[in-house]
């Protein structure tokens, strides 16, 4: 299946958030972290630059854990009933009402609250909206765990073939390749 350009981005987006506790410090643990983080991502609208507002955000990233594999089982595939239980609450809570719009050289593109709405509820509707296309496609199995040996943290599969296996947080990619490599190079020689 192939997903819109804004539900790409939101379910990166997503992964990117959870990863913010998964993958070294916590990247939201201060406001200035938190603030470079928000700088690279997609969010448009108000923001109010509070403690609250950060603490508004990391409390969805904890309830957004819930939409991976957990790391000890992580090729399990998400629970749809569960995952639409959190897409369902998450639409309710954020008071979601959803209309096109068009901005920043975006065409246009679905937004489920308004630009004044607080931040952790833009980010928490819109990725329930992103995540609903998945359960109706029948696609949570993109969303999955990095199958880097000392990497817990998360991605989603938007390529074509579902062939992704590996974060964009580290290099876990490069190293497993480096050790094949080097694991093949030690049998030839061996």
């Amino acid at each position: 299946m192939e997903f819109a350009h804004d539900t790409q981005i939101t379910l990166s987006a997503a992964a990117s958030l959870v990863n913010t506790a998964l993958s070294g410090p916590d990247a939201l643990a201060d406001a200035e972290g938190f603030e470079a983080w928000m700088d690279a991502q997609p969010y448009t609208g108000r923001r109010a630059h509070t403690d609250d507002e950060r603490a508004a955000v990391r409390a969805l990233r904890e309830r957004l854990v819930a939409l991976w594999p957990p790391a000890d089982r992580p090729d399990r595939v998400p629970d749809r009933d569960r995952t639409v239980e959190l897409v369902n609450a998450l639409l309710a809570e954020t008071d979601a009402r959803p209309h096109l719009a068009r901005h920043d050289g975006w065409d246009w593109h679905l937004h489920v609250t308004p630009r004044d709405a607080p931040l952790a509820d833009r980010m928490g509707a819109e990725i329930a909206m992103a995540v609903a296309d998945l359960v109706r496609g029948d696609d949570l199995s993109r969303l999955r765990r990095c199958a880097g040996e000392d990497c817990d943290a998360v991605l989603v599969d938007l390529s074509r073939n579902r062939s992704k296996r590996f974060c964009d947080t580290g290099n876990c990619a490069n190293r497993a390749h480096v050790a094949a490599y080097r694991a093949r190079r030690a049998r030839e020689a061996g």
